[in-house]
């Protein structure tokens, strides 16, 4: 099977896993965290993977590097509806944590830029940068199912949870899940 195919396959194997459905999103609670569905923990203490990412104007980012802060790192897809309705929040969320939590956006988009450089410039997102995996090798590296897929890694560059499926980034139980994160942080980071 050729990459192209096998990419392809790929990507019609996330939207049937379950982006895009138009089903509602679960009701967020608004007092203290409650476990978000599709919340796992199965993967925690797995390394962040060493996936090198590209922004349209071809600067890189290898995930691997970002280690000693945290980082939540958040699979979408222009095509995919909950993606794109998590984005402003998650750019939002950015901006709120912007000292203690790098947040990467990474387009699962096989056009890439052609796709997410205008989505990015049309929506007016300020705090996140227009990071690129056309080959979706981070989704391969985190076994994504579905999208929108959203990973936590504390400061020592090892998972704490993941959320498969749209959720509310803005509300008290999203913020409180990143807190998690950051909680888990060596002392002096």
């Amino acid at each position: 099977m050729s990459r192209f195919s096998f990419m392809l396959l790929c990507a019609l194997g996330l939207g049937v896993a379950g982006c895009d459905t138009g089903a509602a999103p679960p009701a967020q609670g608004t007092g203290a965290a409650q476990p978000a569905a599709g919340l796992v923990r199965t993967h925690a203490g797995d390394p962040l993977p060493g996936v090198v990412l590209t922004d349209p104007a071809g600067r890189q980012l290898d995930l691997s590097h970002l280690e000693g802060r945290p980082v939540l790192v958040n699979l979408w897809a222009t095509w995919c509806a909950p993606c794109v309705e998590e984005m402003p929040q998650l750019d939002r969320l950015a901006a709120h944590f912007a000292d203690r939590l790098a947040v990467v956006a990474a387009s699962q988009d096989v056009r890439g830029a052609d796709v997410v450089g205008p989505f990015f410039a049309r929506t007016g997102l300020r705090h996140l940068d227009p990071w690129l995996d056309p080959s979706n090798r981070l989704t391969e590296s985190l076994g994504a199912e579905a999208l929108p897929l959203t990973v936590l890694y504390d400061a020592e560059g090892r998972e704490v949870w993941r959320l498969t499926g749209p959720f509310d980034w803005s509300s008290a139980d999203a913020f409180a899940m990143v807190e998690e994160g950051l909680d888990t942080a060596p002392p002096g980071r």
